[in-house]
């Protein structure tokens, strides 16, 4: 017999979801962590670039340590696989992130998708499908490619 989930809810910073036998919760950085693996699988494939760039990114801008940051995107990853609703629960981790936060998890979404030296159209078309699923704003998303040509411009 299959399970049907209760309604998710938000309390505090954390989306929890429960069925009869397990309460599963998900928090700001998991969300984070998620959309970072979004991206990468967009090509097919996640390259050594694009793990370490989503390490990095994780633990710096989420204060998480080394293994922390790997634990949570290992979990990310088992959980996509196994998950093929995945884009529904990134909808309703949404409301965990402020909108500067999205930006900055936009940002981090695009160092991602260049991370390997290459800008697939695929990744870069996860990163304005992972901010529709999240409702980043077009001037958001906008100002987040602003800010990584600015960057990475040398």
């Amino acid at each position: 017999m299959i399970e049907e989930p209760k309604d998710p809810r938000i309390e505090d910073d954390e989306l929890i979801i429960e069925t009869l036998d397990t309460t599963e919760s998900y928090d700001g950085n998991y969300l984070v962590a998620a959309l970072l693996v979004f991206v990468a699988r967009g090509d097919g494939n996640i390259s050594d670039a694009e793990t370490a760039a989503m390490i990095d990114l994780v633990k710096a801008h989420r204060k998480l340590s080394s293994s922390e940051t790997l634990a949570l995107l290992t979990r990310v990853t088992e959980d996509i696989a196994s998950n093929p609703d995945f884009d529904s629960l990134l909808k309703d981790l949404a409301p965990l992130l402020s909108v500067a936060e999205k930006e900055e998890a936009a940002l981090m979404m695009l160092k991602v998708a260049a991370a390997d030296g290459r800008r697939d159209t695929e990744e870069i078309a996860k990163v304005r499908i992972a901010a529709e699923l999240i409702d980043i704003p077009p001037d958001i998303l906008h100002r987040a490619y602003d800010r990584y040509f600015e960057e990475t411009q040398v």
